[in-house]
């Protein structure tokens, strides 16, 4: 159904081109959008003309004179839809009221395709379709379905965020093969179309104009993220899971940062798929009954230091302002307590995977509550 301030804004232009008044009325006499200057003040005109609109529906005819007013049927697949009243009973307002008639159903025309596409997309994101119907209902929608893609997830700080929605609609308004919808209370979806020679440098430049946008336009904090690039419309589902991982895998392992590209988890990436009885049990085979995120804030921020700078220990020094002996002290130290010494690169990595799978136990732990 096309929107009242669509019907109202299709109708003024029309005015303003052939200085006709019009007004547009559902199959109940209830009118929808107006031109016609005392409409909405004259009680008993209104009442007058919602009779006439009922008795007119109820005819078999297509167009009719009534009380001054030519009387048009909208219909949209042969459902009448709407009722179009012309002011004045000439052949030139009869023309403009078939001109506007045939205008108000090429708009359901469209509404409805964009209707239609809306749901593909998103039974397509959701992997409710089978293979087969999702090449026919894109050929049927005039979807390419070899054209590059990519899918933006755009998780808003409050739920149900429409200004947001919209920011985001206004700023690909232009680009006709581009998708935005929503499958949940907080994520907007981007389904973005590529041109051949657009890559991830393109992408993460589009992230951020997405993130500057919802700044100042729609005043929100936004975290976005993005999946990996498909050539195939059966693909994009898998895209959107990827992006949606991204923005899980970053708001554990990178809560620095407001955009995350899948492409870019790395190691992360993986210990997000470990079930949380193995991640206990590695964390306990290294450290026992001690925890890697018990030690004090001193020694956390000399190891977070230590990692930094590539197990660098002039660098870490220099940057932590203490010499050098005492951060081979605390080294030492840690060595005594857990066994690993972080300057030798093997018990570096196991020290550093075990600080990100206790990172992911935390969160995972504290969604639970």
């Amino acid at each position: 159904m096309i929107s009242n301030q669509i019907l109202q804004s299709t109708i003024e232009g029309l005015k303003s081109i052939t200085r006709i008044d019009l007004a547009v009325s559902d199959t109940e006499g209830k009118m929808l959008a107006s031109t016609i200057p005392d409409m909405d003040m004259n009680h008993e005109a209104v009442e007058t003309l919602e009779d006439s609109i009922l008795a007119f529906v109820d005819s078999p005819a297509d167009s009719q004179v009534i009380s001054g007013y030519q009387f048009f049927k909208v219909f949209d697949e042969n459902q009448l839809e709407y009722v179009l009243l012309a002011q004045g009973s000439s052949d030139d307002v009869y023309m403009v009221g078939k001109i506007a008639t045939f205008q108000i159903q090429n708009l359901l025309v469209a509404y409805k395709e964009r209707f239609d596409k809306d749901n593909f997309i998103k039974n397509l994101l959701l992997d409710n379709l089978l293979l087969v119907d999702i090449y026919n209902r894109a050929k049927k929608l005039h979807i390419d379905i070899a054209a590059k893609r990519v899918v933006f997830v755009i998780e808003t700080k409050h739920e149900k965020d429409a200004n947001a929605l919209e920011t985001v609609r206004s700023l690909f308004s232009t680009r006709t093969k581009d998708f935005i919808t929503a499958v949940d209370e907080k994520n907007i979806i981007l389904v973005k179309e590529l041109k051949p020679n657009e890559g991830y440098e393109e992408l993460d430049r589009t992230a951020r104009v997405i993130l500057d946008m919802m700044n100042t336009e729609a005043m929100t904090q936004v975290h976005v993220a993005y999946g990996t690039i498909v050539n195939d419309i059966k693909d994009v589902s898998r895209s959107y899971k990827e992006a949606k991982m991204a923005l899980d895998v970053g708001k554990i392992f990178y809560s620095g940062q407001n955009v995350v590209a899948y492409s870019s988890l790395g190691i992360g990436r993986l210990i997000y798929q470990l079930p949380l009885p193995l991640c206990r049990m590695y964390i306990h085979e290294i450290f026992g009954d001690q925890s890697p995120d018990s030690f004090d804030e001193e020694t956390l921020a000399t190891i977070n230091k230590f990692f930094e700078n590539s197990l660098n220990v002039s660098e870490t020094s220099r940057q932590l302002y203490i010499h050098r002996n005492t951060l081979v002290y605390r080294l030492d130290k840690l060595q005594k307590q857990t066994g690993l010494d972080l300057r030798v690169f093997e018990d570096a990595i196991t020290f550093k995977i075990a600080l990100m799978v206790v990172k992911y136990m935390n969160y995972m732990e504290s969604m639970d509550y």
